[in-house]
């Protein structure tokens, strides 16, 4: 029983427990009458004071609901910023994804560009008719059928895609034959199969060991422009810039050098 009904139910106690002074006043109906209605006042202020109490109890009860939703609501405020910052992870993630997919595919469209240049050359040296060689000039050593097979085949499995076994097939040419004049070609993909796994560092050790083994091969200023493309991709575009500077300086007239001089000036205007 709360407090404030105990002291009214104490109050009718009191009044209960003095018959004699009642009696003493008036006579036992009007005491009787008298009483009751005391009683019912009583009753009646029990009730109002239950009523209250429940009344505040409810409103407690209110008030502790409205905190626990409000705790509820900060959490979910929370978790809001939580996965609002996770998206803009995955927004960076994603841009950098996409911009390295980009360059590897302008990467592509130049291998692309430049094996159809070779076979158009191919075709044309095929159809003029081979002249002899100037007097006390050695004539250019031609690949081997058996060379020009091997190294075609490898070659086919880089067009296809398949990377790794490009990198074999090729390294296996090497070892074939080392002197053929088609090594340095062949040294060449391997570097490009390793850029198509994306194994840059591979890529680069690749063409670094091209450039140290056949420097004036033609093949040598694009492979100065695989090694920037392979620095940039890694997010090196200090030492992608300095590569394209050398191999402008270095082969100042190859289809490369043009190339590179068009990434600087792209560069420069980011």
């Amino acid at each position: 029983m709360r407090p404030a009904a105990r002291a009214v139910v104490a109050c009718l106690i009191g009044l209960a427990a003095a018959p004699a002074f009642a009696q003493g006043l008036f006579d036992d109906n009007e005491a009787r009458r008298r009483i009751e209605a005391l009683r019912q006042q009583v009753s009646d202020g029990q009730r109002l004071v239950e009523e209250r109490l429940a009344k505040i109890e409810a409103a407690v009860g209110s008030t502790t609901e409205k905190s626990a939703v409000l705790e509820l609501a900060s959490q979910i405020d929370g978790l809001r910023g939580e996965i609002a910052r996770m998206r803009g992870q995955l927004e960076v993630l994603g841009n950098q994804a996409d911009s390295a997919e980009s360059r590897q595919k302008q990467l592509y469209l130049d291998i692309d560009t430049r094996l159809r240049k070779l076979e158009q050359a191919r075709e044309q040296q095929a159809a003029v008719p081979e002249k002899p060689p100037a007097p006390g000039k050695p004539a250019e050593a031609e690949p081997s059928p058996a060379e020009a097979k091997a190294y075609q085949a490898a070659l086919d499995q880089f067009k296809l895609g398949n990377y790794s076994l490009a990198v074999a097939a090729m390294q296996g040419f090497l070892v074939t034959y080392p002197n053929s004049p088609l090594a340095a070609n062949a040294q060449y993909w391997i570097g490009m199969a390793h850029s198509g796994q994306r194994d840059y560092k591979s890529a680069i050790a690749a063409q670094r060991k091209l450039l140290a083994a056949w420097p004036e091969s033609p093949k040598a200023p694009d492979a100065m422009l695989s090694i920037a493309s392979s620095q940039e991709t890694m997010g090196d575009r200090k030492a992608a810039q300095k590569t394209l500077e050398e191999l402008i300086a270095r082969y100042p007239g190859s289809s490369s050098a043009t190339s590179a001089k068009q990434r600087l000036a792209a560069s420069k205007q980011r």
